[in-house]
């Protein structure tokens, strides 16, 4: 058997459920593990043993009485921005250093019910702001295939606490790419779901019109596992769809003859590394060898998205941040008499670089004698986008893309330049403006660093995308390979 911190959700569950490992066997060796390379790595901003084990034990208790779930005594890390009843949530801010919500996130509320073990809170950039979790207020998170590297934003620590062994699994939040892209520099796999199909209840927003709740794991059948557990109607999130919950596993079948596959032109943009190139172009032609037919399309409005999404996620930062003003929660500057200069310096002090840059930004665009100019165009545009994928998904099952057009970049390169930072994100941004579902699985490796292929379908078709994925996956290898650490 393969180190206890190794093993997949699947693998875990079938020893624990024969009653070869325990749970509390199993949360220990990730506890030794994080603190092997956490120090390197740097992918939690809080590690909760404490309440790590009790779980751990309750789960042998459920697993011995036979209601085990296929999570059942598996550990798992949260993104710092989901609430957790109890546990500091941050969303890697000063501004909310010391929040502890007295609620759990549906989506955790989901994990705990079926058993999940909480091992702690994943770095990220600040607010979900960012493309290489080097904007996180407290450090930034390295990538395990080569720690003077980015793990890629927002969800950094997540992807590089599975890839690092550190937690089996994990769960990620994708308002641009924020699963997507640091599953494909750590070499996971990140599935963003459709828009609602998981409730955003308890989720700390940023653009509450693109946010969406995904695991990251490292196969795609934990991937279909996990998305399993999170998945159903929530009344208390008011964009949750009325779908009810299905086995997602179904879908494994290793079949996709007579899929079609498009590949969009518009995706292979200009600065794509050669590399990234190659490793995707030869996925395909895999993904040909295994029966689908692949199919040349054309999404035009695809050059449009950057800019689009660049004023509506900044424009629902501004209204959604504007309540961190140090009067009712978070940091609040107290060193002034005066309430104005109480509240800017609450906002000064509380908040990052990057963060006021796009408050700034979506406040400009929201402005008297701007709105019609920006957002209301940029929302015509997002239209626009919607309806490309949807003329498109009329000849195809899927598309197939890069999902970043880079490896993982040297940590520092791109701080100081937002527009390249940016540009990091072109391939999975029309995605999150139309709601979409997309899913990154490794397809091979560039300067020896991994490459994600993305696979983007039509609402509601994540059993079609892990069906491709896992065909995939199981005709080659590239989930398997580990950072050596």
């Amino acid at each position: 058997m393969a180190e206890l911190w190794q093993l997949t959700i699947q693998e875990a569950h079938q020893s624990l459920v024969q009653r070869e490992i325990s749970s509390v066997d199993l949360t220990r060796a990730c506890l030794d593990r994080i603190g092997q390379v956490e120090e390197r790595v740097k992918a939690f901003v809080t590690v909760t043993e404490a309440v790590a084990l009790p779980q751990a034990e309750a789960a042998d208790q459920r697993i011995a009485a036979g209601n085990a779930t296929p999570l059942t005594g598996i550990p798992v890390q949260i993104k710092d921005l989901m609430c957790t009843k109890g546990i500091r949530t941050t969303c890697a801010s000063r501004m909310l250093e010391n929040y502890v919500p007295v609620y759990d996130a549906t989506a955790v509320s989901k994990l705990l019910g079926a058993g999940a073990v909480l091992l702690g809170k994943g770095n990220m950039d600040e607010f979900g702001m960012g493309s290489s979790c080097e904007n996180s207020a407290f450090f930034p998170t390295s990538n395990p295939w080569d720690l003077a590297r980015v793990s890629g934003g927002s969800s950094g620590g997540a992807s590089a606490s599975v890839a690092s062994g550190e937690v089996a699994y994990a769960l990620g939040s994708d308002t641009g790419g924020s699963i997507r892209q640091p599953s494909s520099l750590c070499g996971v796999v990140g599935l963003k779901p459709t828009y609602g199909l998981v409730s955003r209840y308890g989720l700390i927003a940023y653009a509450s019109s693109l946010d969406q709740i995904g695991p990251i794991t490292q196969d795609v059948t934990d991937s279909a596992q996990v998305l399993n557990a999170i998945t159903g109607h929530d009344p208390k999130d008011s964009t949750s769809l009325p779908q009810q919950p299905k086995d997602y596993t179904q879908a494994l079948t290793g079949d996709i003859t007579g899929l079609r596959l498009g590949v969009p032109e518009e995706y292979f943009v200009e600065g794509m590394q050669p590399g990234v190139r190659d490793a995707v172009q030869k996925a395909i032609a895999d993904l040909e060898s295994l029966g689908a037919t692949i199919v040349p399309v054309s999404l035009p409005t695809t050059k449009y998205a950057l800019a689009c999404y660049y004023i509506i996620a900044p424009s629902e930062c501004s209204a959604n941040l504007a309540r961190y003003d140090g009067v009712k929660y978070g940091y609040s500057y107290q060193d002034t008499d005066n309430v104005l200069e109480a509240m800017e310096q609450t906002r000064r002090r509380g908040f990052g670089m990057e963060v006021k840059r796009r408050i700034m930004l979506g406040t400009y665009a929201l402005s008297s004698g701007y709105y019609d100019a920006y957002y209301l165009k940029a929302q015509r545009v997002r239209t626009l986008i919607r309806e490309d994928f949807t003329r498109v998904f009329q000849e195809v099952n899927a598309l197939v893309t890069p999902t970043s057009p880079v490896v993982a970049f040297p940590q520092g390169e791109k701080i100081n330049d937002p527009v390249q930072m940016y540009l990091i994100d072109v391939c999975t941004l029309p995605i999150n403006i139309a709601g979409l579902p997309a899913i990154s699985v490794p397809c091979g490796f560039s300067q020896g660093l991994p490459v994600g292929m993305q696979l983007i379908g039509p609402h509601l078709s994540e059993a079609t995308l892990l069906r491709v994925a896992h065909a995939y996956e199981q005709a080659t290898e590239w989930h398997k390979a580990k950072p050596e650490l």
